[in-house]
């Protein structure tokens, strides 16, 4: 941690002549205001995209941004502004903004034109200048090429690269200092298949917190592989069935719907304003008793993962509904402190422009015992969803809507043929109760999670096992 703080003051402080005894100073101004809760956030960040369509690379995209968000908390309100401007001046204009406001107990944003860190889930290294563009550029023809050579109906391929490298400092009124150096990078590739005037399309990617090394032929042979299945296989299929049935999803990234209709329903500020379906129900049973949901930021090297969280607390593994029972919340500082809660490491934020909340990492159900063949098995009629779409809930209510990409008609215990236009429409709390099968197969999505919450984006990372819901609403076109 002492080399990610020293790398951290380098680049964010010592180029403008600010020492942590003048972050210090400027805190304990902003506490002497009846402010319970005060911290600096600064963050550098540096973004590289390239996108590639009809073997040329016709867009691309290079930026660095940096700042500094300064909040205060005045019981549940949070006084906030921030500035581009990394310097003595803003900071003093910025926190004298964030007195003002908190001092009015209000929520406002305005614009301004050392603890023991142990966790070590991935390297500080700068993916963007690990390697030279031309390195960058010659993945997205490989992966190109490889899903063209690999079925003739594939039409059309577009694929995408992006890196990100972030540096965080976080400093606040206990003195408390902590600091993160956060690579990313992420692969997506999307290919359309056309056979007898039909035309599908299909899509697969990953990445994670790491470098571009870590695109293998042997990974990109398998990104263009996924896609070019679930094109391919769509082509075949026939309109998906409509009504209430058996509905087994896949592992992997099915767990978005773990992630939507459940995961946000347990972030803390929503229970705590009593507007989750969730709200009060700690210690009761609220799923199927052999279910445990938990959220882990601790996974090396995964996308949703953090060494540390948006307000420097060290991330861990909270379990979050175990057998059934509902365990806690997702917490960051202020949540915890309003309902006498543990902090969980959750506080996130998009950027030093936006106030910290709770918010997931990587979230997933744990692993059952029935092999996905005997859950397969077990189905008189249903759907099998193996992978998803986007999708929708409503965080109070805990009602979701998700399309399937890729899904297939079971009858009596067997795959007969792929469906398309599958809608799985229910409730999130509900469906928890209707899994009656759980797989050993639990895996985590390839790492392309991004997670949209009051305007706010971060990454995410989900996964769960093959499980059986025993009803479920299918909106269908047959």
């Amino acid at each position: 941690m002492e080399h990610k703080i020293s790398h951290a003051k380098n680049l964010l402080l010592s180029q403008s002549g600010i020492e942590i005894n003048d972050l210090n100073k400027i805190l304990n101004g902003m506490m002497a205001h009846g402010v319970d809760y005060a911290d600096l956030y600064f963050q550098y960040t540096k973004n590289e995209y390239w996108g590639l369509e009809e073997g040329q690379v016709k867009s691309g995209s290079f930026s660095i941004d940096q700042g500094v968000g300064v909040r205060a908390v005045n019981k549940d309100k949070s006084a906030f502004a921030y500035s581009d401007d990394i310097s003595i001046e803003a900071l003093l204009s910025s926190s004298s903004i964030a007195k003002a406001i908190a001092s009015k107990n209000l929520n406002q944003i305005h614009k301004i034109d050392h603890p023991k860190i142990t966790s070590n889930l991935y390297g500080g290294q700068d993916p963007l200048s690990a390697v030279p563009a031309e390195t960058k550029i010659k993945i997205l023809e490989k992966i190109e090429n490889f899903a063209k050579k690999m079925d003739e109906r594939i039409t059309k391929v577009t694929a995408s690269i992006a890196g990100e490298y972030e540096v965080i400092l976080v400093i606040n009124n206990e003195q408390k200092i902590a600091a993160d150096i956060r690579p990313l990078v992420r692969l997506s590739i999307n290919v359309i298949a056309e056979s007898n005037g039909k035309r599908e399309q299909g899509s697969s990617g990953g990445g994670g917190r790491f470098g571009f090394e870590y695109f293998s032929d042997e990974i990109l042979k398998q990104y263009a592989q996924e896609a070019v299945h679930q094109a391919t296989t769509n082509l075949n299929a026939k309109p998906a069935p409509a009504g209430s049935m058996t509905v087994v999803l896949g592992p992997g990234w099915p767990g978005i719907l773990l992630h939507e209709a459940i995961g946000h329903g347990l972030e803390g500020d929503f229970n705590r304003k009593g507007s989750s379906a969730f709200s009060n129900k700690i210690g009761t049973q609220v799923a199927a008793k052999d279910i445990t949901v938990v959220d882990d930021g601790t996974i090396k090297d995964r996308r949703g993962s953090l060494n540390i969280d948006d307000e420097g607390n060290e991330t861990q593994r909270t379990v979050l509904i175990e057998n059934g029972i509902l365990k806690g919340y997702i917490q960051d500082t202020l949540n915890a402190r309003l309902m006498n809660m543990p902090i969980t490491g959750n506080a996130r934020r998009e950027s030093y422009a936006h106030l910290p909340m709770p918010r997931m990492t990587n979230t997933y159900m744990l692993n059952g015992t029935k092999t996905p063949e005997e859950i397969i098995k077990s189905v008189k009629k249903g759907i099998y969803a193996v992978n998803f779409g986007g999708g929708q809930v409503d965080i109070t209510s805990g009602k979701f809507v998700f399309s399937a990409a890729e899904a297939w008609m079971i009858e009596d215990g067997k795959l007969l043929y792929p469906v398309k236009g599958a809608t799985l429409i229910g409730n999130g709390p509900e469906v928890l109760k209707k899994v009656s099968m759980i797989g050993n197969d639990m895996s985590l999505d390839s790492g392309v999670g991004t997670c949209g919450k009051e305007g706010q984006s971060v990454p995410v990372g989900v996964g769960q096992p093959t499980i059986k819901i025993d009803s479920l609403v299918v909106g269908g076109t047959a």
